[in-house]
């Protein structure tokens, strides 16, 4: 790469121009030899003739990306962030010091050590385009805005929006950043080049100067945030609102909060940034931010992937047109979803009553946008006039994919896969959404199997990140990779697994929930357990408090196909005929192992349930270490099955992608594996054994992870 042709200065006239456009790369980014290159030119600006100089980005999408992510994951101890640190920021104050006024003009996302160097600049510019997005997602990478953002954002916006971007990692359109005062610009993106040459004209002109922004409240309310006392609400608030969010897990957030604190008002340069560069070497060698950067590359890399992996430049099918088979909740879900994204859609169910669920669905979605001014009435009714439906396959003969999201059971799926394809054309790719069943069971009731494979959405279906697509044995290259594709399209991040039961996701969460039955059992309470797991080991929610949200009696019903599917391996405990005679379907009808009010609202532990399964009062007499390792241990030996011997996935990284985005496992851990190596395969297959020897054989260290204690080998080797 050429660094002299990634940063060209053109000359127009008293005017300057700084291009940014890395030679060999898609996005701009502040690498260290780009920083040094910048470097030379502000050395030159600095005695050049030139009155006004503007920054302008040659990539299509993007202004500057931010720092080297690369360069950040390979920090290792305090001297070296100083190093690096300390450059940045002598680099970024030679800007803001220049004696010649700089304008950023800014088009496309502007993010991270990129959006810290164009508020080192005089004036901002920003397109109105959809690209254009500003912000400073590093909280996200476990670390914070280090070049300078947590001084200079506060200063420019107040206290409380930049508590907001920077503890969030949030980005912002361009006319939000102009409310904001984060811009001084709005403008449309024709016009954006024309706009920053006649700003600097202006200043050649003498009307204007260089400017040090500053912010200045609005209101009353305003100004007492703003005052000693304000500050003190507002900190305490937002460190009240990073504890309710992290638990305390994540380290970066509190930092900057800290960093923030110390430096907001200071008025010495110098000193302010000594403690921002302190507080990042803090969070920047930890272990959180390496694990949050992988899974950062990870899910970056599924943007590069065709979903078969021996066919790495495989042009996959576009999906342009949808049908959604079975409407209601996840099949309007489903369809809002795909007209999100500008997928035409059909919905088809067998009464009037069930469509109206699916547009219900679809609409009060995008409700909550138009009322949060995310979507204009004309955006709303655009997006929702892609969505029809009807009672028969009317149109089905023009679909490129057909998702079929109807209940779960297999004779009623096939009977309706079996009629469906009459109605479609040979290359139409059916995708059934099965939590469960077997996807190549269910192909034989297709007559091109090639063109039948697995799409399991997660509930609710706008939230949950994770697709699984399932690859059935006769499932071809093309359909899998049209399915991937139009996963990725509808902002969805997926995986491809093999047919198996549970596939990824539910292989690895069915022991857990059934150990946490045992759990119960054997004298613990739901609140407490519950409470470990989310305070103590971090995940989103609860064994019990997953079971009542995904509905007690599908959790049953899995169990059961567990059972028959994997046989003597899976130990059912005694408590489940109760449950399942007890009527408690959990969140769906409001009893659960919680109660749950008419709009679905958790109202606590149900302290009935004890009785209704035939269990004395919780005697508490497992420690929190037992019931923590109980239930993600027996995870972890499964997931040595699926990796090693089922081959549901290939690589680890796939299981530690799945479960992060499927069911919310501790990110900050790096995943149920990268926690795995972290304590070693001969721990973990140690304790296992122990607690088989004491609660049942199920726990009973799997032949692979055995294999794999033997010299203690890590899933990532």
């Amino acid at each position: 790469m050429s660094i002299q042709e990634s940063l060209r200065l053109v000359s127009h006239g008293p005017i300057a121009v700084l291009e940014w456009d890395l030679i060999g790369e898609k996005v701009n980014k502040l690498s260290s030899p780009i920083m040094a290159r910048f470097r030379e030119i502000l050395a030159e600006l600095k005695t050049s003739p030139y009155k006004a100089i503007i920054f302008v980005s040659k990539k299509q999408k993007i202004f500057i990306a931010g720092a080297d992510i690369e360069e950040i994951k390979g920090l290792s101890n305090a001297m070296e962030c100083r190093q690096v640190l300390s450059e940045a920021h002598e680099i970024f104050n030679a800007l803001e010091d220049l004696p010649i006024p700089t304008i950023a003009a800014i088009h496309g996302a502007c993010l991270g050590g990129g959006c810290e160097l164009v508020m080192a600049c005089d004036y901002r510019l920003a397109s109105d385009a959809k690209e254009t997005k500003i912000g400073l997602p590093e909280i996200k990478l476990g670390v914070f805005p280090g070049f300078g953002g947590c001084l200079r954002l506060p200063r420019i916006v107040g206290l409380q929006a930049s508590l907001d971007i920077i503890l969030q990692g949030k980005s912002v359109d361009s006319k939000k950043a102009l409310k904001m005062g984060w811009v001084d610009e709005c403008v449309p993106e024709q016009l954006l080049e024309k706009r920053a040459f006649a700003l600097a004209q202006e200043i050649v002109s003498g009307k204007k100067g260089k400017q040090f922004k500053k912010y200045v409240p609005k209101t009353k309310l305003d100004s007492f945030l703003e005052s000693f006392v304000g500050r003190r609400i507002v900190f305490s608030k937002a460190k009240k609102s990073v504890l309710s969010a992290t638990k305390g897990f994540y380290p970066a957030p509190l930092k900057a909060l800290e960093v923030i604190q110390k430096t907001y008002g200071c008025t010495s340069r110098e000193k302010s940034q000594a403690i921002e560069m302190a507080g990042f070497g803090e969070v920047a060698i930890g272990p959180i931010s390496k694990y949050l950067i992988d899974i950062f590359y990870l899910t970056e890399s599924v943007k590069k992937q065709t979903g078969v992996p021996s066919l790495p430049d495989l042009k996959p099918k576009t999906i342009r047109r949808m049908a959604v088979l079975g409407a209601g909740t996840m099949g309007g879900g489903i369809a809002q979803l795909a007209a999100d994204n500008q997928i035409e859609v059909r919905m088809k169910d067998i009464t009037n009553e069930a469509l109206a669920l699916g547009y219900k669905a679809a609409s009060d979605l995008w409700q909550k946008d138009l009322q949060r001014k995310k979507l204009t009435a004309f955006d709303f009714q655009r997006k929702m006039s892609l969505i029809s439906g009807g009672l028969d396959f009317s149109g089905f003969g023009q679909m490129d994919l057909v998702v079929e999201a109807i209940v779960e059971d297999m004779e009623v799926k096939k009977k309706v896969i079996a009629e469906t394809v009459k109605h479609c054309s040979d290359q139409c790719i059916i995708a059934t959404n099965t939590s469960s069943l077997s996807v190549t069971e269910m192909a034989k009731a297709h007559p091109y199997p090639k063109n039948f494979v697995g799409m399991h959405f997660f509930n609710p279906v706008n939230k949950m990140p994770l697709v699984e697509v399932i690859r059935g044995p006769q499932s071809s290259d093309e359909a899998t990779a049209a399915v991937f594709a139009c996963a990725k399209r509808m902002g969805k991040i997926p995986v491809v697994v093999k047919d198996g039961p549970g596939f990824l996701v539910n292989r690895l969460l069915m022991p857990y929930m059934i150990e946490a039955m045992f759990i119960l059992e054997d004298g613990m309470d739901v609140q407490t357990v519950d409470h470990w797991f989310t305070h103590k080991f971090g995940m989103p929610m609860g064994p019990y408090r997953l079971m009542d949200e995904v509905g007690l009696d599908v959790c049953l019903k899995v169990v059961k196909i567990f059972k028959k599917s994997l046989g003597d391996r899976i130990e059912i405990p005694k408590i489940t005929e109760k449950l399942a005679s007890s009527g408690r379907l959990g969140k769906k009808n409001g009893r659960g192992y919680y109660s749950y009010d008419e709009k679905g609202k958790e109202m606590g532990v149900d302290h009935s349930i004890y009785k209704d399964l035939g269990l004395s009062q919780p005697t508490q007499k497992l420690t929190e270490k037992e019931v923590l390792e109980r239930g993600v241990f027996t995870m972890i030996n499964e997931a040595a099955l699926v990796l090693y011997e089922d081959r549901i996935v290939e690589k680890p990284d796939a299981v530690d992608l799945g479960m992060i985005m499927g069911t919310g496992f501790p990110p900050f851990r790096g995943g149920l594996l990268r926690y795995a190596d972290s304590l070693g395969t001969k721990y973990i297959a140690t304790e296992l054994d122990v607690y088989a020897a004491r609660f049942g054989k199920r726990l009973t260290t799997s032949q692979p992870l055995a294999n794999m204690a033997k010299n203690d080998r890590k899933f990532y080797s």
